[in-house]
Order: C-alpha cells, then sequence, then structure tokens
C-alpha cells in the first residue's frame, strides 16, 4: 500500500450546513485514479468509470459506523467493460478495477466518453460488511449508466434519502488524469421545500465536477458554490488513498477455499502456483512447500 507522491493531494471533506438539514461530502481522487491507471492500464473510459466509482465509494464509505466495516460497490453491464468493481472503508483507502480495462468506444456526440454506453444494460449493487455473519446488499437497476444518476437513484430507492451525487473524471490526451472526484449531497429528514429548492438551483447552475477542480479549485471552495446561501461549516478533512489489503497470507486463505482435491492435485504435479490479484495486479507465487501447509490447514479445518 504505497501512497505514490501523486496521491498525496488527494483528500476529502465532510460538511455540514443549512441548519444542519444537509449533509455534504466532496472528494478529490486525481492521484488515486492515476495511479490505477498505470496499474491496470486503463483507458480513459475505465478511468472514467473506475474513477467515478472510487469516488462514490471513498464519500460513502465515510457513512460506515466502525473501522472493520467494508463497503463494496459493484457495476454489472452488459456493455463491454462487463463489471466494476471497488471496496473502501472509514478510513479512506480504495481500490477498484474493471474488468476489462482496454476498452475504448467513439466520444459521444458532444464530445464526452460513452460511459453509459461502455456499461450497457445492469445493475448496480452495494455491499455493507459490518463483520456479521450476513451483509447488508441492496441492489438496483441502473437507469443512465452514467454512475452519478444511479447512485442519486440508489440512495432514494434503497436507502430513502433524498441525495444528489455529482462525479466525473477528465482525461488528458496522453490519458493521464487532469481531474477526478465528486460530491454527494443528501437532505436530513423533514427538510423544507425552500431549502430543497434553493440546493436544487445551486446543484442546476453548477458547472460540475471535473470543469471546476481542473481550474485549480478547492473541494472546500465548491461546496462553497454548492451551499450558496446556507451557513455551512467543515466539520471533517482527511487524506484519502490507494490501498490494496492483498498479501502472500491472503492468497494462502483463498487457496485454503478451493477443493482439497485441487491442491493435492497442484502438489503432485510439482508445480507452483501463482495468485494474481485483481485489485492491484501483485503476483504471489506459492511453492509446494506453502501448498502442503496450505493442505494441512484444510485438513486441520476440516476435524
Amino acid at each position: 500500500g504505497i501512497i505514490s507522491a501523486s496521491m498525496k493531494h488527494d483528500y476529502l471533506i465532510r460538511v455540514l450546513g443549512a441548519n444542519e438539514k444537509v449533509r455534504g461530502f466532496a472528494v478529490d481522487t486525481k492521484g488515486i485514479v492515476e495511479h490505477a491507471r498505470l496499474i491496470h492500464h486503463n483507458t480513459p473510459l475505465a478511468s472514467a468509470i473506475l474513477g467515478r466509482l472510487m469516488s462514490a465509494g471513498l464519500m460513502m464509505g465515510q457513512m460506515l459506523k466502525s473501522k472493520e466495516d467494508k463497503l463494496t460497490v459493484q457495476l454489472l453491464g452488459d456493455g463491454p467493460f462487463k463489471h466494476a468493481i471497488i471496496t473502501s472503508n472509514l478510513a479512506g483507502t480504495v481500490r477498484g478495477y474493471v474488468s476489462n480495462p482496454g476498452v475504448e468506444l467513439p466520444l459521444r456526440k458532444d464530445g464526452h466518453l460513452d460511459v453509459s454506453r461502455a456499461i450497457g444494460n445492469g445493475s448496480l449493487t452495494v455491499i455493507r460488511d459490518m463483520g456479521l455473519k450476513d451483509p447488508y446488499v441492496s441492489s438496483i437497476d441502473l437507469t443512465s449508466g452514467e454512475i452519478a444518476e444511479d447512485l442519486t437513484y440508489y440512495f432514494a430507492q434503497s436507502e430513502q434519502t433524498p441525495s444528489s451525487v455529482g462525479l466525473g473524471v477528465l482525461v488528458d490526451v496522453d490519458q493521464t488524469i487532469l481531474a477526478s472526484g465528486g460530491f454527494l449531497l443528501q437532505l436530513m429528514p423533514n427538510t423544507d421545500q425552500k431549502t430543497i429548492d434553493q440546493l436544487e438551483k445551486n446543484i442546476k447552475n453548477f458547472v460540475g465536477v471535473t470543469p471546476y477542480l481542473s481550474q485549480g479549485h478547492s473541494l472546500e471552495e465548491m461546496m462553497d458554490v454548492l451551499f450558496e446561501g446556507f451557513d455551512h461549516e467543515v466539520t471533517d478533512t482527511m487524506d484519502v488513498s490507494w490501498k490494496c489489503n492483498c498479501s502472500f497470507e491472503r492468497g494462502k486463505e483463498v487457496l485454503a477455499t478451493l477443493k482439497r482435491e485441487e491442491i493435492v492435485n497442484m502438489i503432485e504435479e510439482g508445480k507452483p502456483v501463482e495468485v494474481n490479484c485483481d485489485f492491484c495486479q501483485s503476483h504471489y507465487r506459492y511453492d509446494i512447500e506453502d501448498l502442503k501447509e496450505v493442505l494441512s490447514h484444510i485438513d486441520e479445518q476440516a476435524k
């Protein structure tokens, strides 16, 4: 989990405003999305999908209750990207991948990346793992495929929380990430109509996440624009970063989930096994001694 130089400016803020009727989150993920691009060789389209999802995941991760909780957001579609998956937590770390990072499609008529076509029809699933036996799982059908709109719909449907989500990734001609981030505004119960109207007006007039961030504005300034006409304060600021929790030991745990005879066959063939992490592309090599250890562990568990 090395934090590269490019990630050191990535951060997240939490805001409370409008007489505590509206809570907001905003995140800058430029470095994280660039890091993901380098390890996964993401095309601009893959960067756009994964970047939006990671920004959303980091903000949603701040709604978890404890440090041990884990959030997973999955996007499954019939488009060329197949699926994208991210995991995040309360500590502000995130990781993720798209299953087809090399896909390219023609730009939309307005010159933007065609994210909804890349994803196609499908579903968005949110899993909150709270250390209990059964994680909380909620799924919606994609309505737009643009991710931010789908998440807005998800919050209204699954969490009964009126929300507004803005997400964006701006990619340079050389495929590097120029800007990436997002905001998430949520209404507390019993918010008056006047507040809602003003907030909707602010959101409608807002130029958009990446046009704003790429001009060098801060998240604080972005929230000033979105909370225009309201009292509001930043209640929390934190660094966010890419972090994968895979390890040599974790890989062994994965091997231990295989059928016993599969492990026996591997040992008999005398060939070391390589386990690859989808999230960060790390490779772990297990030789025959390691496999024998996994086998004895399986046998121990079976007793």
